[in-house]
């Protein structure tokens, strides 16, 4: 029986409508800004971790960035944005880096406070382990800004800079079924579209990061109509999030598991033809199992998603090994998140855009949420080289 190519509905979380925030103000106390004058000078080399202390001039006030490892490309981006666009409003930055070590950031968050930060922005390593920091946060009248990941289970998160992850799974899912015929890369399916069946495996991100189960909802509600319909198959039955997560993000962990299922599942020389994978340091891990086990880029090789543009990724989109990522431009949420700070810091309303979606377990943070591009090889020039984020030469170098 022919399988019609189905209509791949996309639910999308609304930004459109851009509401004011609650202004949160600070309050910092005198006793805390003498104790933090007096100690900055002891704890200056004292950061706790691998991290960039360097100190924008200017009056603007102390603003602590606590990003999760240099392990990664695109945090480093982050981190660098994120100083260089708050020195540019006169703040003075302390800038760490934890090497995703959850004590390690902690560490330096509580010498943030000590030192006399006016406010924090943090990309955080396991967003449910900040609970008493946190706290130690408010009780100094220091607030708070989630950046990209959510921190959740703690009321002293006062607002929080992302991009809507859900629509980020939404268009890895899509940019898949684009690679194998049976979309455009906006969702609509193909008149010519094969009718399958494709196998298909997938790959989810940390499960102690909240937006990797958004970014695996966002894939499976776009996947599961298909999955049903006999289009797509698992072969491995790995379909839940907790068979599919990676801890940490962890490349060499996602290359390790697609080495195991190639082996158990398509060792009867039955082949993959996609994969679903949420972030580009994992791609390439599964790019090197599917090398490993004899594929060879051409006819035959799977399609396999990825986000973030890293420079490596966007190389292999260029050469065939990857077909997508997902263009998140950092600047863009550096931007956010430092007009956030500025706002609160100079008792002005904090721009939001969304007041629903983001519940911590404790409250609904407001939002910015910011939007995301799917990025193919015959796009790389229009989105990534027109923008400036990346140049020619760092592609083809």
């Amino acid at each position: 029986m022919d399988t019609v190519a189905p209509t791949v509905t996309k639910t999308m979380t609304s930004t459109n409508d851009t509401v004011k925030g609650n202004t949160v103000k600070n309050t910092k106390k005198v006793l805390l800004a003498t104790m933090a004058a007096a100690s900055m000078l002891a704890l200056a080399a004292c950061s706790g971790g691998s991290g960039d202390g360097g100190e924008g001039g200017g009056d603007g006030g102390l603003v602590g960035v606590a990003m999760p490892t240099k392990s990664s490309e695109r945090w480093i981006q982050d981190g660098d944005a994120v100083k260089a666009q708050l020195e540019e409003q006169g703040f003075t930055v302390d800038l760490q880096y934890a090497e995703d070590d959850i004590p390690t950031q902690v560490s330096q968050i509580e010498n943030m406070i000590t030192k006399g930060a006016e406010a924090l922005i943090i990309a955080s390593i396991d967003g449910t382990t900040l609970s008493q920091v946190l706290q130690d946060a408010a009780d100094a009248d220091i607030p708070v800004i989630a950046y990209d990941r959510l921190i959740r289970d703690s009321e002293n998160v006062d607002y929080y800079a992302s991009f809507d992850n859900y629509v980020v799974g939404v268009q890895q899912a899509t940019s898949l079924l684009n690679g194998l015929g049976l979309t455009d890369l906006e969702g609509e399916p193909a008149a010519d579209a094969p009718k399958g069946p494709f196998n298909i495996e997938l790959f989810a991100g940390s499960p102690d990061d909240n937006n990797a189960t958004f970014f695996w909802n966002g894939a499976i509600d776009t996947l599961q109509p298909l999955i049903d319909d006999g289009t797509l198959v698992v072969k491995s039955g790995q379909t839940d999030f907790e068979q599919a997560a990676t801890l940490r993000w962890d490349g060499e962990v996602a290359q390790e598991r697609m080495e195991n299922i190639l082996t158990s599942t398509y060792s009867d020389g039955s082949q993959v033809n996609a994969i679903l994978s949420p972030y580009d340091g994992l791609s390439r891990g599964i790019i090197s199992a599917l090398t490993d086990a004899g594929y060879t880029v051409g006819e035959g090789w799977p399609i396999i998603s990825g986000q973030d543009a890293e420079i490596d990724s966007v190389k292999a989109i260029n050469s065939g090994e990857q077909f997508s990522t997902i263009f998140k431009d950092t600047r863009q949420l550096a931007e956010v998140a430092v007009n956030m700070a500025s706002a609160i810091l100079n008792d002005e309303e904090v721009e939001v855009n969304n007041t629903e979606d983001y519940d911590n377990g404790v409250k609904v943070v407001p939002s910015y949420l910011l939007e995301s591009q799917i990025v193919v090889k015959d796009n790389i020039t229009d989105v990534l080289v027109d923008s400036g984020y990346w140049t020619e030469e760092e592609i083809n170098g």
